[in-house]
């Protein structure tokens, strides 16, 4: 199985809920895809105006396609994160996010041609970046990072990206039983 017929399939499972942005481009570098999700929840008291809570979430997915996993590879990543994502997307250059921000996940998906070596493994499981904006009162943003590897058809997460990782495996069935 190539990664593109992974990420094809992959693409139409995220379609479901994500709006995405085929290719995308960031600071020049384009990759594969970009997928984008908003939820908003409010409750309230009869009328819309005795308005007791909102809340909006996000969530936003960059997907990368490359041939082997490197140090170098897990860097990009979490520049994006610091970067990109959580300044340009979370807080759409302001200082805070939006009033009513929830929590917004940041998820970098790295679809892998051949398997991870140990110490790739050990940094994958070890990315971490959480960022609280006035003490959490404004919510949170939190990176995820899913790894999929085809030759051996397994798939890595950091500790907050493990809900994930069912989707990612289930996607290998999927992609082949279209490819059949």
């Amino acid at each position: 199985m190539t990664t593109a017929d992974y990420l094809d399939k992959l693409f139409q499972k995220y379609s479901g809920t994500f709006d995405i942005y085929r290719p995308y481009a960031i600071h020049g570098k384009e990759y594969p895809a970009y997928g984008y999700f908003f939820s908003h929840v409010e409750k309230y008291i009869l009328v819309r105006e005795a308005n007791m809570w909102s809340s909006d979430c996000y969530e936003h997915v960059l997907f990368i396609e490359v041939e082997e996993a490197d140090k170098k590879l897990l860097d990009e990543a979490y520049a994006l994160v610091k970067d990109y994502m959580e300044p340009v997307l979370v807080r759409k250059g302001e200082e805070v996010p939006p009033e009513g921000h929830m929590y917004s996940y940041m998820t970098v998906s790295l679809i892998v041609n051949r398997p991870l070596s140990k110490e790739m493994c050990r940094a994958v499981k070890r990315f971490k970046y959480e960022k609280g904006y006035r003490f959490n009162v404004r919510g949170f943003s939190q990176a995820h990072i899913v790894c999929a590897t085809m030759e051996d058809e397994r798939v890595y997460t950091n500790y907050v990206g493990r809900k994930s990782a069912k989707m990612y495996k289930d996607n290998f069935q999927d992609a082949k039983a279209t490819l059949k």
